[in-house]
């Protein structure tokens, strides 16, 4: 396809976006980065209480302020991890950052129409809308931290522990639909836990691994060689634990 502006990460902020962004201003000149304003726990509670009941959101949003707190005991293995892959999480300056109070807005549409983005790289931000994919005039890439179709969603790397499959421990890059995770799957890869690792580490050690296939999707978005692959299995909409559910696996079968 033919180059008409930057490569635009779209995120919600955080060190494993920021992972992703340095790697991909690394191998292309041009990237610019759109920032939302991350939901608020209350939001995302009242999102999940209408989809799942009270009682699994609050255990929901129980097991994510104890992941919250626990990542200061995830300092060293953190860094341990981006010693490993080579990568960084350090925010980079030199780049043009866009702040948004929602990727859905329509303030947003217009800032991404003014950009004309070539491709556009999601990370950890919210599903995007029917109106804000019409808005983007180019190919949609999201790095979800999880083996599509089985472990869309949240927490995709905890729960295929969880469920004793070891070997989908591991990150998709796929296209972006109306959907959650369900566009087509673009690259794969897997990565292999450390007993160090826990419930604040296994999404930044899926990011750490998968910077190699989000820039070879990149560039074949550039290259007009995208070839999207509809995977074959059950397809299940992941959330993360709820704190009952995260304890009983800690304590009995040793995954946190």
């Amino acid at each position: 396809m033919e180059t008409t502006g930057p490569i635009l990460i779209l995120t919600a902020g955080g060190a494993n976006p920021q992972v992703v962004i340095n790697a991909v201003a690394a191998r292309f000149p041009a990237v610019e980065v759109v920032v939302e304003q991350a939901e608020g726990k209350a939001e995302i509670w009242r999102r999940r209480t209408r989809k799942l009941g009270a009682i699994a959101a609050t255990g929901q949003l129980a097991t994510m302020v104890a992941s919250r707190l626990l990542k200061s005991l995830a300092a060293r293995r953190s860094a341990d991890i981006l010693a490993s892959y080579g990568v960084s999480a350090a925010e980079n300056p030199a780049l043009p950052v866009h702040h948004v109070a929602s990727l859905n807005d329509p303030a947003c549409h217009q800032l991404l129409q003014r950009l004309n983005p070539s491709v556009v790289v999601t990370v950890s931000c919210r599903l995007l809308g029917r109106a804000t994919l019409a808005s983007i005039p180019c190919p949609i890439i999201n790095l979800h931290a999880g083996i599509n179709p089985a472990y869309r969603g949240q927490m995709g790397g905890y729960w295929s522990l969880v469920e004793n499959d070891a070997a989908n421990f591991g990150a998709t890059v796929h296209l972006v639909d109306a959907g959650t995770d369900t566009g087509g799957t673009l690259y794969e890869v897997r990565a292999v836990r450390s007993p160090r690792d826990f419930i604040s580490t296994y999404p930044l050690l899926l990011t750490a691994a998968a910077t190699g296939i989000v820039i070879r999707a990149i560039e074949d978005a550039l290259a007009g060689t995208l070839s999207p692959r509809t995977m074959p299995g059950p397809s299940a909409l992941r959330f993360p634990p709820t704190i009952w559910t995260w304890l009983w696996n800690g304590l009995t079968r040793r995954i946190w």
